[in-house]
């Protein structure tokens, strides 16, 4: 299994001083950067073919890597255009989304409970999703949106008449096999080539399920802690709130 993550925003909306911007993934809680802690989880599963998918202030990631001396190194990825649309990062990493084997898709801004990661890598095989069904009503969270236990929409808006029976948040994680991981790159090319790169990446990945719902499950992490930060009192509640909700995490030496 193979995971790429991907970290290449610049995290505006964070509103960081220009002389302390620095990519999200590199938050500290508890004295340990998001993506040390993503570096651990999948260690601890065994994973340790790991894609970094980069941009905004890449050379900073590549600083914490050294500063972690963690092997094996994760291979690094970059998109030169990261103020364009996430779409083109997941792109750019197309040779590791064909590579064989399963594949994990993880937005690196994210801080969550080692059991919800969990629910994301059990078993040989697997296309899965993530649903959370407790969460804020609005516009920000990506919806997940099922009829008969089949994905039917991927939007932070829901079309309206749309027919589902279930709604969730989608944790922002995904997991391929080897077949849907390479549709996925056909997916993303065709975005890049058709003018398209400006958009989401989830547009790429709701085209996939719309095209292939069935053959996905989805896993429901309800009740489990994490949060995607994306402004400043996303910070704040990570640590107040989320941080100390989270089981131990289960340490690997690198």
């Amino acid at each position: 299994m193979r995971a790429i993550i991907l970290a290449a925003g610049m995290g505006l909306r964070l509103l960081q001083p220009e002389d302390k911007q620095s990519p999200k993934c590199l938050l500290k809680f508890d004295g340990m950067s998001l993506l040390e802690r993503h570096l651990r989880m999948l260690a601890a599963a065994g994973i340790t073919d790991v894609v970094l998918a980069l941009g905004f202030h890449h050379e900073q990631v590549s600083q914490e890597l050294d500063r972690l001396n963690w092997t094996p190194r994760p291979r690094i990825y970059l998109n030169p255009e990261f103020n364009l649309g996430s779409v083109l990062t997941l792109h750019v990493t197309a040779e590791a989304m064909t590579a064989g084997g399963d594949v994990l898709v993880m937005d690196a801004d994210v801080l969550y409970d080692q059991r919800i990661f969990n629910a994301l890598v059990a078993g040989e095989t697997a296309n899965r999703l993530l649903i959370d069904r407790d969460f804020e009503v609005g516009d920000e969270p990506v919806k997940l949106c099922l009829r008969d236990g089949v994905p039917v929409e991927l939007r932070k808006q829901v079309m309206v008449g749309l027919e589902y029976d279930t709604v969730g948040e989608s944790v922002g994680f995904f997991r391929f096999n080897e077949a849907t991981a390479a549709r996925l790159a056909d997916i993303t090319r065709d975005y890049v080539e058709s003018g398209r790169a400006r958009m989401p990446h989830e547009e790429a990945v709701r085209d996939l399920l719309l095209e292939r719902g069935a053959q996905f499950e989805t896993a429901d992490v309800t009740g489990f802690p994490w949060i995607e930060i994306d402004y400043p009192e996303d910070v704040k509640r990570a640590a107040d709130e989320v941080l100390p909700q989270l089981e131990p995490l289960t340490m690997v030496s690198e």
